[in-house]
């Protein structure tokens, strides 16, 4: 990926639309560009803001620095609250079921952690930077403890060896420079990008909601404790539901997405276990621009059932490069949230 962007050195901005963890955005940023990175999910621009972040720019002064700020984080007292009465086995007493997502001892610790980082803010100790960095170590803390295959989508019926270890935070490399960072949560949709903007596109490629799928870091980053329901405990995340999820609309909606983004520049991750076709895609946009398809690599399939496992181990990763021809469509991009309710 830092060849592919390396190669536009006429662009300006890079423009990462649907951040996620901000592995894209890093690689940007080292290659020294300003970076814009947007993603629906808060909890996706706070894990982007800490990979871009300078030594300079969280320096923890009132607290000892930044390790000074993770051991007391580590050695704060468990505090029984939200994640431990929702999301541990003593919700059985809360909600009729027993949710392992954490053990109580861990989740008692992450409202503990939360709780401090929120109180750290309010007081003014730590700076809205520092405060990125810290929620952001308590999300990949919380990862490796979670009792889950993967995603959040559910819990796992039996214990597994990583998540009866105590969770632990743990300082991360910091960058030796700042990079210029916007970060918005902005439907995709309503991104104005300039023409010169290089816009990066990785959008859902399966029927997998991300709003579902990483309901609790999206609560843990939020600190809304909001109502939820089910086994799974979902919080509220219809309103969130991306078009890229739906078979049936999503070959539409990432051709328009392409054609009217305001940059002329493209690049589009895709995926083979994607339920776009790859040629369908190439042969509707090369209608409006030049398209180049280049095989990236093989990563290892996410196999979450039986039926996932059989389609084999790995799946091939593709970036497509689009060149807009002449001004841009004026018919409107279709909307990425489908309102609740809605189907296939």
């Amino acid at each position: 990926m830092s060849r592919v962007i390396s190669s536009y050195d006429n662009c300006d901005r890079f423009v990462d639309a649907f951040c996620g963890t901000g592995a894209v955005s890093e690689v940007a940023g080292l290659l020294g560009r300003d970076v814009w990175a947007n993603d629906t999910m808060v909890s996706a621009t706070i894990m982007t803001a800490a990979r871009l972040l300078s030594h300079d720019q969280v320096s923890f002064s009132r607290l000892d620095g930044y390790d000074g700020a993770i051991n007391r984080l580590n050695q704060t007292p468990a505090r029984t609250g939200y994640f431990h009465r929702t999301y541990s086995p003593a919700s059985a007493l809360h909600a009729g079921t027993a949710r392992r997502y954490f053990t109580e001892e861990n989740a008692a610790r992450i409202d503990a952690m939360r709780s401090l980082i929120s109180d750290w803010r309010e007081g003014g100790d730590i700076s809205p930077d520092e405060e990125k960095l810290l929620l952001a170590d308590l999300i990949a803390g919380v990862n490796r403890c979670a009792n889950i295959a993967g995603t959040y989508g559910c819990f796992l019926s039996k214990w597994q060896s990583a998540a009866l270890r105590p969770i632990v935070l743990q300082p991360r490399l910091l960058k030796d420079f700042a990079t210029e960072l916007d970060t918005t949560t902005h439907d995709v949709a309503d991104l104005v990008t300039a023409e010169n903007d290089l816009v990066y596109l990785d959008p859902p490629y399966t029927k997998r909601q991300y709003a579902s799928y990483y309901h609790i870091i999206e609560t843990l980053v939020l600190g809304d404790e909001p109502r939820v329901e089910g086994v799974s405990g979902l919080r509220p995340w219809q309103h969130k539901a991306s078009a890229f999820c739906y078979k049936r609309r999503a070959l539409d909606a990432l051709v328009s997405l392409v054609e009217n983004i305001g940059s002329r520049h493209v690049i589009l991750s895709y995926s083979a276990e994607g339920h776009v076709d790859l040629l369908e895609l190439e042969e509707m946009l090369s209608r409006s621009g030049k398209i180049v398809t280049t095989p990236i690599e093989e990563v290892g399939r996410y196999r979450p059932n039986r039926s996932a496992s059989a389609n084999g181990d790995t799946v091939t990763e593709y970036i497509l490069t689009y060149a807009r021809r002449g001004a841009r469509k004026s018919s409107p991009m279709p909307r990425n949230v489908i309102l609740e309710g809605a189907t296939a």
